[in-house]
């Protein structure tokens, strides 16, 4: 999926809930890599010994906001709330259990409802034609350049390709290098539907190979 802003867009993959058996792999190998299959018996058999280990660092967190703290570092949330808050949420929504394992952290839970108070900013809906039309009409604001201290000898330019760490079965974007430092990547693609755009990934979790 991609959000349209101009004509930059921000790239971000797609998680549908498990509703068939084509949703239920698409998810599974997203969650739990190529042999997924084979992980969710692996992960079922171990439950127990899984369930042990997220208890401690969830009884860590569920301690520090014991007093009264809204968010994890203070009144003010910060990106690991929301580094946390997506485990929170999974355990929550996509395991039977969850909710009744989350029950032991009340100050968590709490903290949990902050969070998720913070909503998802404000949207408007746009038809995919017309988001098409939009981006072939406008031009990238993109900035260029590659930060100092790059790690991959990236340069503005450079053929290049972008896909998950992680084998969720995501096809790679290939374009041209436009901007990146130690935080994101930014390509320039040109399509006939719609003209030139520039594509932001984050950095991390994401790799970018020389073509």
């Amino acid at each position: 999926m991609a959000l349209a802003t101009r004509a930059d867009v921000i790239h971000v993959p797609t998680v549908k809930p498990v509703s068939d058996l084509t949703t239920a792999a698409t998810c599974g190998r997203l969650y739990l890599g190529e042999d997924w299959a084979e992980g969710l018996k692996k992960a079922h058999a171990d439950l127990p010994h899984l369930v042990a280990q997220m208890r401690a660092p969830l009884s860590w967190m569920n301690a520090q906001l014991a007093d009264g703290r809204v968010f994890l570092l203070g009144a003010a949330p910060a990106a690991i709330d929301a580094q946390i808050y997506h485990v929170v949420w999974f355990l929550r929504g996509r395991w039977a259990g969850g909710p009744s394992f989350l029950s032991e952290f009340t100050h968590l839970g709490r903290w949990e409802e902050n969070v998720r108070a913070i909503g998802h900013g404000t949207a408007s809906s746009m038809a995919p034609d017309e988001a098409i039309v939009r981006a072939k009409n406008s031009a990238p604001i993109a900035q260029s350049g590659v930060a100092d201290h790059e790690p991959q000898g990236l340069e503005v330019g450079m053929s290049v390709t972008v896909s998950p760490d992680v084998n969720g079965g995501e096809q790679p974007v290939a374009g041209n290098l436009r901007f990146a430092n130690a935080e994101t990547v930014v390509i320039e693609r040109t399509a006939e539907d719609v003209g030139t755009v520039c594509v932001h990934f984050p950095r991390s979790g994401y790799r970018v190979d020389i073509a």
